[in-house]
C-alpha cells in the first residue's frame, strides 16, 4: 500500500476521474441517433454519421447529415418565428436569455462533461473556462435585450441569422452566437462542427425545456456540405467562426447578396517576452497560449517573439515546464492537455511539423500517449517565413525567435498575414502600451493571455477577419439601423475616343489625377469627355501608385484627433472661400440645387471635424483587476468608389469620415461628374492635408473599385454604386479579406450621407486587457 510519505517523495499524481454516467445515459437514450432540432422538436434521425471521443476513438453518437431540404425547413422555421420573437418586449426576452444562463448553470457539470468527451479538451478547461462563460454571455445578454430600446434606439433585428461554428469551443462559440442574436429579435439557424455537434443538441434540449419559443433557436448538424447549404440559404445575416480558406470561400458566396457578414477566422498570434519580464510568469503564459486546449485556438500564441538577452534562460525555463504537463484523459481532472480534436487534424499538424523539421526546424517535445494525441512542442531555429512561423497549425507548436529591440519585436510580430490576438510580457507599461498601439492585432493581452469575457469585444484584423463578437459591438452586428434601398444604375464605360466631348469655352484645362499631394497624369495617356471638360483615364498602376503614396501618409493615423479636426476645419473654411466657384462647376455639370450642395459639404467637414476628436474608446468591467479598454483604430489605406449623383457631397461624405479617423484614402470619384472632386486639389493643398492622405483617380469607377478590392495593401473598401459593383467588389475582396461597405442609392444631403455609422465602420476596434491593482 502506498503510503503518503512515499507520495511526498515524488509528488506523483494519482487518478482523478470526473464522473461521466449522467452523460453516457443521455446518450444512451438517444441510442437511435440524433436528427435536427427545427421548430423546437428534434426530427426523426435521417442519414447519419458517427460521432466519436477524441481520446479513446469511442463511438458516442449517431448524428444527422444535414441536406438542403434540411436547412430550407429550419430557416423556414425561424422566418416564421421571427415576427413573434421580435414582438416581444425588450424584458420579455430577457427573460428567455436569463432562463437559458441559468438553466446551463444547472447543467453545468453535464455541459462540461459531455464537451470533454466530445471535443477531446480536459474537464477542468470545460468546467473552469467553457461553460462559466456559456452562462455568462446568456447573462450579458439578457441584459442587452433588456435595455435594447434605450442603448440601440431605432435598430431593428436583421432577422434570420445563419450561424456557423467550429470544433474547438463548440458550446461556447454558440454562446457567442446565439446570444447576441436572440437578444436582438433575431431569430437562428445554426450548424455546429461536425466533430463535435453534442453539446449543441444537448442545449437544444435545455431551450425547449425552458420554454424558448418554437422556431427561435435551430440547430441542423453536419458537414462542410451542411454549413455551405446554409451559407446559400435565404436568410439575412451570416456568422462564421473557423479557417480563413472557407471564410474567403463564404465572402464570395455571399457578395452582392446584402447580407451583413461576421468572420471570426484564423490567427498566428505573437506572444511577445521583452527582457525585463517576469519569466517565470511568462512560462505559464505560454502555457496558457499555445497549449491550453491543445494549442486548439484560433488565438493561440503559437509565435514566442523572445528578447536575445534571456532567450537561452526563457527556453530552459519553458522546456522543463513543457514536460513537466500531464497528457491523457481529458476526464481526469488531473490531466493538463488532451486530445486533438479528429485524426484528420492530427495528421495535419503532423504533416505541418516534418515540413517545418525539413526547412530546419530543431524540435523539443514533451511525452503523450498513443492514439489521438500531439505532444506539447517547441520549435527552435525557426525562420520568419518558414512553414512553422507562418502557417496556422492550430496544434499544441509554439515556435520561438528571438529579437534584439522593441522595433524587431513590431516587425516580428506584425510579419504575419492574420491579426487576430497579441500577448505582451513587460514590467515596463510605457513600452506594454507603446507595443500594443503598434501590432496590428484585434485583441492584446498585456502580462496574461486567453482572457475573454462578454463584455469585452473579440475579432481580428487582416485575414483573422472582420466583425466583432462581444460587448456593445457584438451586439451592434445583430442590429440594423434603417437603410434606403435600391442601387444606382450603372453609367456606361467611358471612351477615350476625341469627339465626345462638348466644345470649351476659354483656356483648355486638363484635370488631371492626384496622388501623393501632386496632380499626375494617368498611365494610360487617355482621358474621357464629362460636363464641362476632360478628365484623366486612370487604371491599375495608377491605383497601386496611390497606394503607395497612402501607405507613406502614416504620420496622418498618429496625429491627435485634434491636430485632424484642424485639419478639417481649414477645410471647410477654404471650401466656403471658393463656394461661388464650386457652384459653377456642379450647375454646368446639370445640379438643380448646386448652392445647397456646397453648403452641405461645408458643413459637413465642420461636423467630422467636431467628431475628429470625440469619436472615442471605452473602458468596460470584465474579469477582475483589468483595464479592459475598447479603442477604435484607422485600417490605414482605405479605397472608397464615389456614387455618380451629389458629385461633390457624395465625395466629402465618404472621404471626410475616413480620414478624420485617421485613414488615407485612395478615392474614386463620380465617374460621370468628376471635376467637382478634381477641383478640391487646390483645396486640400491649401489645407494642410498631408500629401498622400487623400488621393484621387478618376475613371470608370466599377473597374477601378475591383482593382481597389483586389489589392492586398487596401484594409477597407467602401462601394457606392450599382449592385453589380456591390457584388464584384466584395467578391474580389476576398483575397486580403478586407472590411467593405457597400452602399445603394442615397441623398447624400440628407441624415442618411452623416452619422456616426460612417465614424464606426471607418474604424477597427482593438481590445486592450491591462493588469489594474494586485
Amino acid at each position: 500500500m502506498t503510503e503518503i510519505t512515499d507520495i511526498l517523495k515524488t509528488m506523483e499524481y494519482g487518478m482523478a476521474p470526473e464522473d461521466s454516467s449522467a452523460v453516457r445515459d443521455w446518450l444512451a437514450r438517444h441510442e437511435a441517433g440524433f436528427g435536427h432540432f427545427i421548430g423546437g422538436s428534434m426530427t426523426a434521425p435521417g442519414e447519419t454519421f458517427e460521432v466519436t471521443a477524441p481520446a479513446s476513438g469511442d463511438v458516442l453518437a449517431r448524428v444527422t447529415q444535414g441536406t438542403q431540404a434540411d436547412v430550407e425547413a429550419a430557416v423556414a422555421a425561424a422566418r416564421k418565428a421571427q415576427p413573434g420573437w421580435v414582438g416581444l418586449s425588450g424584458h420579455e426576452r430577457a427573460r428567455h436569455l436569463y432562463a437559458l444562463a441559468r438553466h446551463v448553470q444547472q447543467h453545468a457539470r453535464f455541459f462540461a462533461v459531455l464537451e470533454s468527451l466530445d471535443n477531446g479538451k480536459p474537464i477542468r478547461e470545460s468546467r473552469d473556462v467553457d461553460v462559466p462563460l456559456v452562462a455568462r454571455h446568456f447573462y450579458h445578454h439578457a441584459g442587452w435585450a433588456e435595455l435594447m430600446e434605450t442603448e440601440f434606439p431605432g435598430a431593428a433585428p436583421h432577422g434570420v441569422c445563419g450561424q456557423i461554428i467550429p470544433w474547438n469551443f463548440p458550446l461556447l462559440m454558440l454562446a457567442w452566437k446565439v446570444a447576441p442574436a436572440l437578444a436582438a429579435g433575431n431569430t437562428v439557424v445554426l450548424k455546429p462542427a461536425e466533430y463535435t455537434p453534442l453539446t449543441a443538441l444537448a442545449f437544444a434540449e435545455i431551450a425547449r425545456e425552458c420554454g424558448l419559443p418554437k422556431g427561435v433557436l435551430n440547430i441542423v448538424t453536419g458537414d462542410g456540405e451542411t454549413g455551405a447549404a446554409l451559407v446559400a440559404a435565404d436568410v439575412d445575416k451570416l456568422a462564421f467562426t473557423g479557417s480563413t480558406e472557407v471564410g474567403r470561400i463564404i465572402r464570395r458566396e455571399t457578395a452582392g447578396r446584402g447580407i451583413p457578414l461576421t468572420l471570426e477566422l484564423g490567427g498566428k498570434s505573437p506572444f511577445v517576452v521583452f527582457a525585463d519580464a517576469d519569466l517565470d510568469a511568462a512560462v505559464e503564459g505560454v502555457v496558457d497560449a499555445i497549449w491550453f486546449n491543445g494549442g486548439q485556438v484560433c488565438c493561440a500564441g503559437a509565435r514566442v517573439l523572445v528578447a536575445e538577452a534571456v532567450e537561452e534562460r526563457f527556453t530552459r525555463l519553458l522546456s522543463a515546464r513543457m514536460k513537466a504537463l500531464r497528457i491523457g484523459d481529458p476526464l481526469d481532472k488531473n490531466t493538463d492537455m488532451g486530445a486533438i480534436v479528429h485524426p484528420v487534424q492530427l495528421d495535419r499538424i503532423r504533416r505541418l511539423v516534418a515540413q517545418g523539421v525539413a526547412e530546419g526546424a530543431e524540435l523539443i517535445q514533451g511525452d503523450c500517449p498513443e492514439g489521438c494525441f500531439y505532444p506539447a512542442t517547441i520549435a527552435r531555429h525557426v525562420e520568419p517565413a518558414s512553414t512553422l512561423a507562418t502557417e496556422e497549425i492550430f496544434g499544441p507548436v509554439a515556435t520561438i525567435t528571438s529579437f534584439r529591440t522593441p522595433e524587431d519585436a513590431v516587425s516580428l510580430a506584425n510579419a504575419t498575414r492574420y491579426g487576430l490576438a497579441a500577448s505582451i510580457w513587460t514590467e515596463n507599461v510605457n513600452l506594454a502600451l507603446d507595443v500594443a498601439a503598434q501590432v496590428k492585432a484585434g485583441v492584446v493581452w498585456v502580462n496574461a493571455t486567453n482572457l475573454f469575457d462578454a463584455g469585452a469585444p473579440f475579432g481580428g484584423m487582416r485575414e483573422s477577419g472582420f466583425g466583432r463578437e462581444g460587448g456593445r459591438e457584438g451586439m451592434g452586428a445583430y442590429l440594423k439601423a434603417p437603410q434606403p434601398e435600391g442601387w444606382e444604375t450603372a453609367p456606361e464605360a467611358p471612351g477615350a475616343a476625341p469627339g465626345l466631348g462638348q466644345p470649351q469655352q476659354g483656356i483648355d484645362r486638363t484635370a488631371k489625377l492626384y496622388i501623393g499631394g501632386k496632380q499626375a497624369r494617368p498611365d494610360s495617356g487617355y482621358s474621357y469627355a464629362v460636363p464641362g471638360g476632360l478628365a484623366g483615364l486612370g487604371n491599375r498602376k495608377d491605383i497601386r501608385n496611390a497606394v503607395e503614396a497612402a501607405r507613406k501618409a502614416k504620420g496622418w493615423g498618429k496625429a491627435t484627433g485634434h491636430n485632424r479636426a484642424q485639419v478639417l476645419y481649414y477645410l471647410a473654411e477654404n471650401l466656403s472661400a471658393r463656394a461661388t466657384e464650386f457652384e459653377a462647376r456642379l450647375t454646368a455639370s446639370g445640379s438643380s440645387d448646386a448652392a445647397q450642395e456646397v453648403e452641405t459639404a461645408i458643413r459637413r467637414c465642420f461636423w467630422y471635424a467636431a467628431q475628429a476628436d470625440k469619436f472615442d474608446g471605452a473602458v468596460r468591467p470584465t474579469v477582475g483587476r483589468h483595464v479592459t479598454m475598447m479603442m477604435p483604430e484607422p485600417f490605414g489605406v482605405m479605397g472608397i468608389a464615389c456614387p455618380v449623383e451629389q458629385p461633390l457631397l457624395g465625395f466629402v461624405s465618404l472621404v471626410l469620415p475616413a480620414i478624420a479617423m485617421g485613414n488615407a484614402v485612395v478615392a474614386v470619384p463620380s465617374q460621370t461628374h468628376p471635376l467637382a472632386a478634381t477641383d478640391l486639389y487646390q483645396v486640400l493643398e491649401t489645407s494642410d492635408v498631408p500629401a498622400g492622405v487623400v488621393n484621387i483617380v478618376t475613371g470608370e469607377r466599377d473597374v477601378l473599385a475591383r482593382t481597389l478590392a483586389e489589392h492586398d495593401d487596401v484594409a477597407a473598401l467602401w462601394y457606392a454604386g450599382s449592385a453589380e459593383g456591390a457584388r464584384v467588389a466584395e467578391a474580389a475582396s476576398a483575397g486580403n479579406l478586407k472590411s467593405t461597405w457597400c452602399l445603394g442609392s442615397r441623398d447624400w444631403s440628407g441624415p442618411d450621407g452623416q452619422g456616426r455609422a460612417f465614424l464606426e465602420r471607418a474604424t477597427q476596434i482593438k481590445t486592450i486587457w491591462t493588469p489594474y491593482g494586485a
